[in-house]
């Protein structure tokens, strides 16, 4: 079967039904697959990547030439460029996936009822788990190693965008596959660029998929959400915030800041808007308006920011609640940490938010009551990522609140079952 070669022209309903098919009878064994087979699938996996890497480089680089000619932003070329040092981070990511704790058949409860039945759950994959992207090549290597980890088969769909350098990373990971006895089909990389092919995947394939993830921008999303009819782990937009506190350490303040809007500003975890308390002492605002402009930062404010600083622009309406996924940040100043939860609640979007503070109190009431995903106290927002948490890698940040929420890791790719065992037990008529 083609699994990973470019195939335009051909039946593509007919591709993909293949796939689910082939997807869900490599499922069953993987679910079966002893953790030794599926962690030397990742590790050989890795050793390709390294010996390859001048191959993917190549690849990336007429995908990148591709974005620059087409007028893409800096901000997407930056989340599809691959160089030396992130090929190698791709290759220590299969491991860091390897070192986990394999969570298939882990005991999660177990209790025994009067009877004498005793009771476990036991967790298992989910299935098969399609995964729909755009820009990151990455997103190839983590999304089929957090898959296979957790005993899944994946169906893997990049984006157009990122199309040679997907192929050149899949053709690493089924060598690993293959080199470990594993089902040539553990991971599929969809090869056509043909756009029905998303359509079928939404459609679940007859059946063989079990859930989507989708990982790009708001309109690929949005469509996911709207048209799959299948169960989906997903986030619509990464709307962060971080909030200074008025008993923030303006030192501490500075640094997350520009690093949580300046280190990657096309990450789903970049800060969008600053959120400053007007009680806070009077040089906080500009000096923190200025590390962010002499970082590179466009800063859209108040009339407090602006009146600060005369290099910020007016902000308009809608800067508040926009993911820029550019050096662009929203700045507003607030009436202490409840009018800033009162202004992430209307406008973020439930991914990743920040405080920065010396009041263990007030930071106390803003991780309780502030409803994302995840947030933090005194640190970056651009840690929401699952290599991060120590999840070894991420699919995405899921900002939904059934089964998984926040970084998808291999735990989060798993369901559970109830075992039940018994001396012959029947229950009274």
């Amino acid at each position: 079967m083609q699994k990973a070669t470019d195939i335009d022209g051909g039946d593509t309903g007919a591709l993909m039904r293949a796939i689910g098919a082939s997807a869900r009878t490599a499922a069953h064994a993987l679910a079966l697959a002893p953790r030794a087979a599926k962690d030397a699938a990742l590790l050989n996996a890795a050793q390709a990547l390294r010996r390859d890497r001048q191959k993917i480089l190549d690849a990336n680089a007429k995908d990148v030439a591709a974005a620059r000619a087409a007028g893409r932003p800096e901000s997407f070329v930056d989340r599809l460029v691959l160089n030396d040092k992130r090929v190698e981070a791709i290759a220590a990511g299969l491991e860091e996936v390897a070192a986990l704790a394999d969570p298939v058949g882990a005991v999660l409860a177990e209790w025994t009822r009067p009877n004498g039945l005793k009771f476990q759950r036991v967790r298992v994959p989910i299935g098969v788990i399609g995964i729909i992207y755009e820009s990151r090549p990455n997103v190839t290597a983590d999304a089929g190693a957090l898959s296979l980890k957790s005993g899944n088969a994946a169906i893997l769909r990049g984006g157009s965008e990122s199309h040679h350098s997907s192929l050149a990373i899949h053709a690493c990971l089924a060598e690993g596959i293959a080199a470990a006895g594993l089902p040539a089909e553990a991971i599929q990389y969809v090869g056509t660029t043909d756009r029905d092919a998303v359509g079928h995947m939404l459609g679940g394939l007859d059946g063989a998929i079990d859930v989507i993830v989708p990982r790009g921008g708001k309109g690929l999303v949005q469509r996911v959400q709207d048209e799959a009819r299948v169960p989906v782990f997903a986030h619509l937009e990464g709307i962060c915030h971080t909030y200074v506190d008025a008993k923030a350490d303006l030192a501490m303040a500075r640094d997350v800041v520009v690093n949580a809007k300046m280190r990657r500003t096309g990450v789903c975890g970049a800060t969008e808007c600053l959120l400053i308390d007007r009680n806070a002492p009077a040089s906080t605002l500009p000096a923190l308006i200025e590390a962010l402009i002499e970082n590179g930062a466009e800063v859209r404010g108040d009339a407090a920011a602006q009146a600060a600083d005369a290099r910020v622009k007016a902000a308009a309406a809608d800067d508040y609640g926009h993911e820029f996924l550019d050096a662009i940040i929203a700045v507003k100043t607030v009436d202490g940490v409840g009018e800033a939860m009162a202004h992430i609640a209307r406008y973020g979007s439930q991914h990743t938010d920040a405080i920065i503070t010396a009041d263990e109190d007030v930071a106390q009431r803003f991780l309780t009551e502030v409803d994302s995903a995840i947030v933090l106290w005194n640190a970056s927002t651009q840690f929401a990522d699952g290599g991060e948490f120590g999840f070894g890698a991420e699919i995405g940040i899921a900002t939904g609140k059934l089964h998984a929420r926040g970084p998808v890791g291999v735990e989060q790719l798993t369901s559970f079952k109830y075992v039940v065992r018994g001396t012959g037990q029947i229950r009274p008529v």
